[in-house]
């Protein structure tokens, strides 16, 4: 690895070729990429199909297959596993009238796949229908060469102390503009409700949000969101790692904080509703930290130290503007008695299903029916 290039070789291929060949018309044909998140419960796969025509809703486009055991999903003997489209969106890379379609993943006998939690989730977004829950979800990120060191740092040393670099301007202090500009207008393309961006503390490390979005959809649009930033990476021969601590010692660590707000919680008074809703998630701190890293909370170990704008992983505490809180009140949502509160606990690498069904679960579920 020490004579590793920190750019890869593919993205030193020549694009302006590359541009003939897109350019090329389709014949009326339309290209779907079907994108899923496979056997780690972290990782993106994609493959691609020719249809006849552009499909006009996820209706038009029909089921597919992929070979499970090839992504620790099923064993060689058994190994189909079926592709059910969920969400389609413009294809920023080869452009209308192509397609990017995320899928569920179903075993041979159409259970859903052990990593495929987006069916729990929905069915919690159904039951709790009439209290129109809204989301935003802050993604953060770093960016890595090809050694899977972060991207411009010294090799073998550090940048000047984290201080410089937060929501910074300046060749000093900004690691990767360009990716990042690229990602943003690729989601607005794509149809992703991408709301910001942002750099953030670390050197070279990233946010983009994703919000307001009701139910499912903002954990739908993160997973695409989130492939179209390992594409455009791919592009520019870069890695971006979701790892909640890439490096240790006196450096942040990345999460994926994530807001909340419900009808209630919106209207007059709503400030009632946020503190009902942080009372009983404080009881249930050790479930949500065991669904809010794929590792069930070894993940987040590294990262929620009560350092670094973090909560100690042990403890339970909220407060108003508070960032070294798990739950954070806004200022603005304090003075204004209404809005919204921050679960700053999950990982950056979290599923967005699984901490979106575990907070609407314990504040809009806990106590009903004998949940």
């Amino acid at each position: 690895f020490g004579l590793m290039e920190s750019v890869s070789a593919c993205s030193k291929l020549n694009k302006t070729l590359r541009q003939h060949y897109l350019n090329l018309p389709q014949g009326g044909k339309c290209q779907v990429t079907y994108i899923w998140i496979d056997g780690s419960g972290e990782g993106l796969r994609n493959k691609t199909r020719t249809l006849d025509e552009e499909p006009k809703s996820i209706a038009d486009i029909p089921e597919w297959n992929f070979d499970g055991s090839s992504t620790d999903q099923s064993k060689g003997s058994d190994s189909d596993m079926y592709l059910v489209p969920v969400q389609m969106f413009r294809d920023p890379f080869i452009l209308d009238p192509n397609k990017l379609v995320l899928c569920e993943v179903l075993k041979y006998n159409r259970e859903p796949a052990e990593t495929n939690r987006r069916i729990s989730c929905n069915k919690v977004m159904e039951a709790t229908k009439e209290h129109c829950v809204w989301f935003g979800m802050e993604q953060e990120y770093c960016l890595l060469s090809m050694d899977r060191y972060p991207y411009r740092w010294p090799k073998g040393g550090f940048p000047r102390p984290q201080g410089p670099y937060y929501c910074a301007v300046g060749a000093d202090c900004v690691y990767g503009r360009d990716i990042v500009e690229c990602h943003y207008k690729a989601c607005l393309y794509a149809g992703i409700k991408i709301c910001g961006t942002n750099a953030e503390v670390m050197p070279g490390q990233w946010e983009f949000q994703v919000g307001p979005c009701e139910g499912i959809d903002v954990a739908d649009h993160l997973w695409v969101a989130r492939f179209i930033l390992h594409r455009v990476c791919e592009d520019f021969g870069l890695l971006a790692t979701m790892d909640p601590k890439p490096i240790e010692g006196n450096w942040n660590g990345s999460g994926c904080h994530t807001n909340v707000s419900t009808k209630q919680m919106r209207e007059e008074g709503g400030l009632k509703y946020i503190e009902q809703a942080i009372e009983k998630l404080s009881h249930r701190h050790q479930e949500h930290i065991s669904v809010y890293d794929p590792r069930g909370g070894e993940d987040n170990k590294r990262r929620l130290t009560g350092l670094h704008e973090t909560a100690n992983i042990k403890d339970f505490s909220h407060g108003v503007a508070n960032r070294g809180a798990s739950i954070r009140i806004p200022r603005q949502v304090g003075q204004d008695g209404r809005g919204y509160f921050e679960d700053r606990r999950p990982a950056a690498n979290c599923d967005p299903y699984s901490v979106a069904e575990a907070i609407v679960r314990t504040c809009l579920l806990e106590g009903e029916d004998g949940e």
